[in-house]
This record gives C-alpha cells, sequence and structure tokens, in this order.
C-alpha cells in the first residue's frame, strides 16, 4: 500500500527533546515500512525514518533559533505539496488537526485524520460539523466525549517501537515524573506524593513558555524541596535509564488527557504508572497489572507504598501486546483497507 503520513512540523520526527504527536509518527512510519508498505513522510528535513522523506522545511519549528517565523505559512506550504502529490498515495494520513480539510474535500474518503490533542474547545464543533466527510481516529475512547456526533472511524491507541526502551527488571529507588511542567500535569502533586512518603522525585519535564509563569510562582518554590530532583527536559537516549530506574511514574494528571505517551514509554521500561483516573487512563493502565488508577494523594500515597509487587517483566510483556509500534501499524492497516479505493485517472485529475 502507498501511505502518505503527514506531520506536524513544530517538533522533528522524532523529535530531539520533548514531544509527543511527531515521536508517534516516527514510529508509526517505521513500523508501517518494516510491515512491507511505501510510506512517504512530509516533514521537516531533519527527519529520521525508515519511509521516504519528503521535506518541507529545513528544521522542525520550535528549536529554528530563528526569531521571526510562521508556523501558519509553513503548514501551509507543506499541505500544498501534499496536495501535488496526492495522487500518488492510496491513503493520506493526517497528523495536522483539521487544517488540511479545505484543501482536501474531493477526496476526503482517501483520507484518515489522527486527532492527537483535545477535543473541548469553544470552535471545535463547528468544523467537524462543516467537514463531516473526513474519517478520524481518537486516540483513546475517552477523547471523542467532547465530540460524539463527529465522523469516527476508529480508536487506535499510540504505540512505540519496543526495541528503543530497554527494560529494567530493577528499580534503583526514586519515583519519577516525566513530560511537561504545567496546571493541567500537576507536577506539585508528584512533590506532594513523594514528599509524603520521604521518597527521592526526579522530575524531567519541559517548561513552555506559556507555562513559565505557573513554574516560576508555584513549582520553582517547591523544588527547594531536598527529595526533589530537577533534571529538565530530556530526549528519548536518557528515558530508558530514567524510566527504568524508578519504582515508578507518578502521572497526576488533572485534565482530559487525550492519551498520555510517558504511560507506555514507563511500561516498555518495565515500570509501573501510578495515575490518577483521568481522560484515557483506564484504557491505559490496567490497574493491579501495569499499575495503578487512584482519585486522590492519598490512594496515590498507598499505591507507591505497595508497588513493588507488581512485576516489571510482565509490565513489559503488555506493553509489547498492547502498544508496540507493530501493533499500532497493523490497527492503521485494518483501516486504511477499509477505506481504500483505488488510484485512478480521475483522481489524478483532480489533484493534478
Amino acid at each position: 500500500m502507498r501511505i502518505a503520513q503527514v506531520s506536524p512540523l513544530y517538533e522533528a520526527v522524532p523529535p530531539k527533546l520533548y514531544g509527543g504527536t511527531e515521536r508517534v509518527v516516527a514510529h508509526l512510519c517505521d513500523a508501517l515500512v518494516e510491515l512491507g508498505h511505501e510510506v512517504t513522510l512530509f516533514a521537516s528535513a531533519e527527519a529520521r525514518t525508515k519511509a521516504r522523506l519528503a521535506p518541507v522545511r529545513d528544521q522542525a519549528i520550535r528549536l529554528d533559533p530563528s526569531p521571526l517565523k510562521s508556523d501558519l505559512a509553513a503548514h501551509m506550504s507543506q499541505l500544498s505539496e501534499v496536495r501535488r502529490r496526492a495522487h500518488e498515495f492510496d491513503v493520506l494520513h493526517f497528523h495536522t488537526d483539521m487544517i488540511h480539510f479545505p484543501f482536501f474535500e474531493e477526496i476526503a474518503h482517501r483520507t484518515v485524520t489522527t486527532l492527537h490533542g483535545r477535543l473541548d474547545m469553544k470552535d471545535l464543533p463547528e468544523v467537524y460539523r462543516r467537514w463531516p466527510q473526513f474519517p478520524l481516529v481518537s486516540i483513546s475512547n475517552d477523547q471523542r466525549k467532547p465530540l460524539p456526533f463527529a465522523n469516527w472511524a476508529a480508536t487506535v491507541h499510540h504505540g512505540l517501537d519496543e526495541g528503543l526502551y530497554r527494560f529494567a527488571p530493577r528499580s534503583r529507588g526514586y519515583l519519577a515524573f516525566l513530560g511537561r511542567i504545567s496546571p493541567e500535569k500537576r507536577p506539585d502533586r508528584a512533590i506532594a506524593i513523594a514528599t509524603r512518603l520521604g521518597r527521592t522525585l526526579r522530575i524531567a519535564a519541559k517548561v513552555d513558555a506559556a507555562d513559565r509563569v505557573y513554574f516560576d510562582e508555584k513549582i520553582e518554590p517547591l523544588m527547594h524541596n531536598p527529595l526533589v530532583e530537577f533534571i529538565g527536559e530530556i530526549g528519548d537516549d536518557r528515558k530508558s535509564e530514567f524510566l527504568g530506574g524508578a519504582d515508578a511514574l507518578l502521572f497526576p494528571i488533572d485534565w482530559p488527557e487525550p492519551f498520555g505517551l510517558v504511560m507506555i514509554e514507563a511500561m516498555a521500561c518495565g515500570t509501573p504508572v501510578i495515575a490518577y483516573d483521568c481522560g484515557s487512563v483506564r484504557e491505559v493502565v490496567e490497574d493491579g497489572l501495569t499499575g495503578f488508577i487512584v482519585r486522590d494523594e492519598d490512594e496515590a500515597v498507598a499505591a507507591a507504598a505497595r508497588v513493588h509487587r507488581l512485576d516489571r517483566a510482565a509490565i513489559r510483556r503488555r506493553f509489547e501486546e498492547r502498544f508496540s509500534g507493530h501493533a499500532m501499524a497493523r490497527r492503521y492497516l485494518d483501516l486504511y483497507a477499509r477505506l481504500r479505493r483505488p488510484v485512478g485517472a480521475d483522481a489524478h485529475a483532480a489533484w493534478a
């Protein structure tokens, strides 16, 4: 099958540091190629991929040092190139939210759009009512709740290359928080849990400009706690050591998390997850097997005290069964097969 994968341009594919969507796109492309398909990735030029790369920007937007740049212009140029070449593919798989809808209306039946973000925003319902012909993929069933009327074709949970993460049969006695410092991720809860347990908490997290005030006013003062070690933002090359050494990953979120990639990154290392019961958590964590689902700080503290009872090898096995890159790719291939239409002269004429 000839498949186009269209990635956002905010981060490299895969990201050099923090980043979720582009990381998933990277693992999906590689897995599809390994399964024998012809994949073209439309992304920035520094992408590392087994697919054929169609570079549409010299580098990803976030780490581009240029002080003057336009994410809208970059994505418009990207979509123009995808549109020019659309006749070459059986399926066009977009990971760019809804920005492509007006450009691909005539062949919406040959597209798949995975929505990676939260969907409870004021202006979104009108978009999905206006363009109902585009088949949509949710990354969890919970993600769909704000838009139950949308044209949902499937739910496909994220997957990751199992070879990227090393299994750690034994931890090294600390708790971990990985991701982003923001109000909805609740690092303050993680610090409170570790403090009550008298356990070291290692925090590897990005601080966005939008969250700088929150970090400075709410979180930085808490980091003077001798139990807290702030590492900063880390890339894939350091995650196996960081997550594998943890007794547990703390995931104390306070928002409708669409998926939560860090949960399966921890599982890939054999590390259990202690997660608050929000968003997709019940679809990802198997309570008592791959971690514990909790409702408050007391339950989180109690869970952390018994996390050593969980079988780290079993956690790794469940990652391989449910959340490997190949498992994700096969679910997408089932969907592509249902939607696939022959590429003919009419399609070529429409996009010439």
